[in-house]
């Protein structure tokens, strides 16, 4: 009872500040629970005090009630109404955009139909296979096994440096054609040392190991790829694969990736996917899964199949290091270095592949302060290559008018930029405005077709996590917040536009496969494990919750109030871990 006594109070608070019935009764309700009563007033006929009267109140009341509806009238529901139905045609453009994307990523893949692998020689090429470059890879001969160079790049990896520099030295492949390259910027001495003796301990086994550090670490990974590639010995190899450190590839990863280059002179990348130790671990790993699984079934595979071009995912995948040259090398101008040099080499008329059958194992972020961090460098990163590449991509003579259409609108626009700020501006701003202004009404088939729809094409290919979909929606509109804030910087190339932050990895997460949904967080500072941006959102969707519940006529109460559940439950750091294992 005392629960819904407050309800109705807010509610009657809302009333009386926006007056959406006309009661007198109830705007008279907020001005005195916070101005003093006229009889509290010592002096009424006082020239400070006499506008305090009982005859002023309904007066002050009226005014206020009479400037509140102009204002409404004339400039809130206007902007509300434009910025509705602003989000609605984008949400229109974000619909078809996924339709276009099932449709190109159900059929049989169409990229490894067209590109086939051929069969390796057990030996290295000799000096009369070279010549023919359009026969194999850089000069070899087509069958012949290529030098390959493995890249770790890591930065203070206690957890994880043994599971990548392991597993990049268990590849099969004949150990006189394969060079790891561990690049190390850590700047614990500590973990330095460590890492070389990890090194020194493969190379006493017979393992080509190279263990580089850099006296700084300008351009972060970027920087450390870039100087990685300068070293003498780089000059005898043919193509280059990239681990972060905490991706543990199998024994096979280069005899099914490698190929598909040796043969295939035009293509530039060749792509696996990401498989998971720990998407059990939290309710959090478990939605990461879901739209990581949706990135690659659906965005990777239709990009490969249609356009033969995609976003690299910075790991998991072999270079041409002829293709990373003629498109000028790794690039350190913005926090996705990935991308920018596969937009840059795409622009060159370089070919991307996909093979999806090849998973790699890696670790999800179970921390939420990280998981924001690196939703943040990835989001903030792409708006702002959108920014610098924008007008290269139009203006770009080497490349089909359709490919440079698919780069700018889809890949750009509405995946970079759209997708991410239509959730929130959309479900967690017009939306619940929306209920507290009544000349702005929100059409059905913007707030239920067309979400569903999407959703629905996002879940098919994720059967066996349905159940899940509804806490996956409600999360990622939680996420969109960050996303939305993280493409403006981008953007408009604001303060932390180069903010890196390495991702906190653990390294122990497949030892914990129990799912939970919440994990408390220890005893800490209110303001180490609060987000108040989160819990202010979460205060006002309360509030317009309350307001629908009490006044409204339908039940936009119900998604509100299990939105701002949501955005507090976040905000208060009860979702994931609550700090690393060190």
């Amino acid at each position: 009872m005392a629960g819904a006594a407050a309800l109705a109070s807010l509610a009657a608070v809302a009333a009386g500040w926006l007056d959406l019935h006309g009661s007198t009764t109830t705007t008279l309700l907020l001005p005195r629970r916070w101005w003093p009563s006229p009889s509290s007033v010592a002096e009424p006929s006082s020239l400070l005090l006499g506008w305090w009267t009982a005859a002023s109140w309904p007066g002050a009341v009226e005014a206020l009630r009479a400037a509140w509806d102009a204002a409404r009238a004339a400039a809130v529901a206007p902007a509300l109404a434009a910025a509705s139905w602003a989000c609605l045609a984008l949400s229109a453009m974000l619909l078809a955009d996924a339709v276009f994307l099932a449709a190109a990523s159900l059929p049989p893949p169409r990229g490894r139909r067209r590109y086939r692998p051929g069969p390796l020689a057990a030996g290295p090429a000799n000096e009369e296979d070279v010549g023919d470059e359009e026969a194999g890879g850089g000069g070899r001969a087509a069958g012949a096994y290529p030098m390959v160079l493995v890249q770790i790049p890591m930065y203070n990896e206690r957890e994880v440096y043994k599971l990548s520099i392991g597993a990049a030295c268990g590849l099969a492949w004949p150990s006189d054609r394969v060079i790891v390259q561990v690049l190390d910027d850590s700047t614990d001495p500590t973990i330095k040392d460590l890492v070389e003796l990890e090194c020194k301990f493969w190379a006493s086994k017979g393992k080509n190991v190279k263990y580089e550090v850099r006296d700084n670490r300008k351009g972060y990974k970027a920087g450390a790829l870039k100087q990685g590639m300068l070293y003498d010995y780089v000059q005898q190899c043919d193509f280059v694969v990239v681990f972060d450190a905490d991706f543990q590839p199998e024994p096979d990863f280069l005899t099914r990736t490698v190929p598909y280059l040796v043969h295939n002179p035009r293509i530039a990348l060749v792509q696996a996917r990401w498989e998971f130790v720990n998407p059990n671990e939290f309710l959090m790993t478990r939605i990461q899964r879901m739209t990581l699984d949706y990135h690659f079934k659906v965005e990777q595979e239709a990009g490969s199949s249609t356009f033969a071009f995609f976003g690299f995912n910075g790991t998991a995948g072999v270079w041409r290091i002829s293709s990373i040259k003629e498109a000028g090398g790794w690039e350190d101008r913005t926090t996705v270095e990935d991308m920018d040099l596969a937009v840059r080499a795409g622009l060159k008329g370089w070919k991307f592949l996909y093979v999806g059958d090849v998973k790699v194992k890696s670790e999800l972020p179970s921390n939420l302060k990280a998981y924001r961090r690196q939703q943040h460098r990835w989001t903030c990163g792409a708006a702002n290559l959108f920014r610098k590449t924008g007008a290269e991509i139009i203006l770009n003579k080497e490349v089909s008018l359709w490919r440079k259409l698919y780069l700018f609108y889809s890949f750009f626009f509405i995946r970079k930029i759209v997708a991410h700020v239509v959730p929130f501006m959309l479900y967690c701003v017009v939306i619940p405005l929306s209920v507290l202004i009544p000349e702005v009404t929100v059409p059905i088939w913007g707030v239920v077709y067309i979400p569903t729809t999407i959703t629905l094409l996002y879940a098919v290919r994720n059967p066996s996590s349905l159940h899940f979909i509804p806490f996956w929606i409600l999360f990622e509109n939680v996420m969109s917040f960050h996303r939305t804030k993280a493409t403006f910087i981008g953007l408009l190339e604001l303060g932390s536009v180069n903010e890196w932050v390495v991702t906190e990895k653990l390294g122990n997460s497949s030892c914990k496969p129990v799912m939970q949904v919440l994990e408390k967080p220890p005893c800490r500072s209110c303001w180490d494990r609060c987000t108040i941006s989160e819990i202010l959102v979460a205060i006002f969707l309360f509030f317009c919750a309350t307001y629908n519940l009490v006044y409204g006529g339908d039940f936009y109460f119900v998604y509100i109030y299990l939105q701002a559940i949501t955005f507090l439950i976040v905000g208060t750091g009860f979702c994931g871990t609550s700090g690393s294992n060190s």
